[in-house]
C-alpha cells in the first residue's frame, strides 16, 4: 500500500460551506494581505499558502469515502459517501474509456451517507468494468440495490454497465483480496458497523468508521487496540467531543477525539486520522477539535512514541 487519498470525510450527510462562511474567509484574506503588493501569480501561491487552514482551505463537505492505493492494479475504496462521485470522476479522466477496471468496494454499514455516493459513481456505467462490493450485512445487495429503484433515483440498477458483484465477509477473518489481506471487525453502531484493517508486506491501514466506544468497557478497549495494532494509519470517527460522546449524544453510535488518541495510543498506532466530521462544525470548529487532540496527545504521552494526529479533509492525501 502506497497512499490514502480522502474523498469524502464529514458524518451523516453532505454539507456544503455557506455563502456567509465563504464571505468570512474572504474577508481574512484581504485582512491579512493589508498593505502588501504581490508581483505575479507565485506571489500570491506564496502568501496564500502561508495563510492558517481555515482561511486558505476547508475540511470539505461530501460523506465516508476514502480510497487506499496499493501497487496492484485493482482499486480499493472504503463507503460510498457523496465523495464516490469525485472519487469516480478522477478515475474516469485517468483510465478513460475503454480501458477495463477493477474495484474492491468495503462498505461499513448500510446507512444512507455511506451509499449514497453510488449511484453517482460513474465507473459502475462503463463496459468492462469490475465492481465487487464487500462488506458484513446480509442486507448489502438489497441496500445497495434499493436507492437505485424508482422512486429514489431515475437509473435503474439493472442500467449498469458494470459487472458487479457481492461478497459476504465474515467478521475476524482475513480476507485476501486486491493483493492486500483485510480483516472486518464488528463495531458498536445501530443496525451494526464493521471497521477494516488492511495488511500488505509492509504497510497496514485501519479504517474504523461509525463506531461507538464506551468508556467503561475494558474489554472491548483492549479488542481494539489489537486491532489497531501498530498500525500505520488509523482513520477513525473522530465525530464529537469527548464531553458530547459521553453526555447528550451518548449511544448516538459515534466517538471522540480523545478516545481516538488513547486508543491509538494503546496500540502504539503511527498516526492517527480524526474522521467522520460533525455536519454542524465549522472548518474552525474543526481545527480547534483538531488542536485540542494534538495537546492532549502530548500531555498523555509519557514515554510512548510520538502519535501523529492529522484531521482528514476533502481531497487529503497521505504518503504511507
Amino acid at each position: 500500500m502506497k497512499q490514502v487519498i480522502f474523498w469524502g470525510t464529514r458524518g451523516s450527510l453532505p454539507t456544503a460551506p455557506t455563502g456567509q462562511v465563504i464571505r468570512e474567509k474572504i474577508i481574512a484574506a484581504l485582512a491579512a494581505a493589508n498593505g502588501r503588493s504581490f508581483r505575479n501569480r507565485d506571489a500570491l501561491e506564496q502568501f496564500v499558502g502561508g495563510l492558517p487552514f481555515t482561511v486558505n482551505n476547508t475540511f470539505g463537505g461530501n460523506s465516508s469515502c476514502v480510497e487506499i492505493v496499493t501497487d496492484g492494479p485493482d482499486h480499493l475504496v472504503c463507503d460510498m459517501g457523496s465523495g464516490a462521485r469525485p472519487l469516480g470522476q478522477s478515475k474516469i479522466a485517468r483510465y478513460g474509456t475503454p480501458n477495463p477496471q477493477t474495484y474492491h468496494i468495503f462498505i461499513s454499514h448500510l446507512h444512507w451517507d455511506h451509499l449514497m455516493g453510488f449511484p453517482f459513481f460513474a465507473p459502475m456505467y462503463i463496459p468492462g468494468n469490475h465492481i465487487v462490493i464487500h462488506g458484513c450485512h446480509q442486507q448489502l445487495e438489497e441496500a445497495v440495490r434499493m436507492q437505485m429503484r424508482a422512486p429514489c433515483f431515475p437509473v435503474d440498477y439493472s442500467q449498469a454497465g458494470a459487472r458487479i458483484d457481492f461478497d459476504l465477509m465474515t467478521p475476524d477473518l482475513p480476507h485476501e483480496i486486491g493483493g492486500v489481506r483485510v480483516t472486518p471487525k464488528l463495531q458498536l453502531h445501530t443496525g451494526d458497523s464493521y471497521g477494516y484493517r488492511f495488511d500488505s508486506a509492509e504497510k497496514s491501514v485501519v479504517y474504523s468508521t461509525d463506531s461507538e466506544h464506551k468508556l467503561d468497557d475494558l474489554a472491548s478497549f483492549d479488542s481494539f487496540a489489537r486491532f489497531f495494532a501498530k498500525a500505520d494509519l488509523v482513520i477513525f470517527d473522530a465525530m464529537y467531543s469527548l464531553a458530547e460522546a459521553t453526555s447528550v449524544k451518548a449511544d448516538w453510535g459515534h466517538s471522540s477525539n480523545v478516545v481516538g488518541v488513547e486508543l491509538c495510543q494503546a496500540a502504539a498506532a503511527k498516526r492517527l486520522a480524526l474522521f467522520h466530521h460533525e455536519p454542524a462544525h465549522d472548518d474552525a470548529q474543526l481545527f480547534r477539535l483538531f488542536e485540542e487532540s494534538i495537546r492532549f496527545e502530548q500531555i498523555t504521552r509519557g514515554d510512548r512514541p510520538p502519535l501523529d494526529i492529522v484531521s482528514a479533509y476533502d481531497g487529503l492525501t497521505i504518503n504511507l
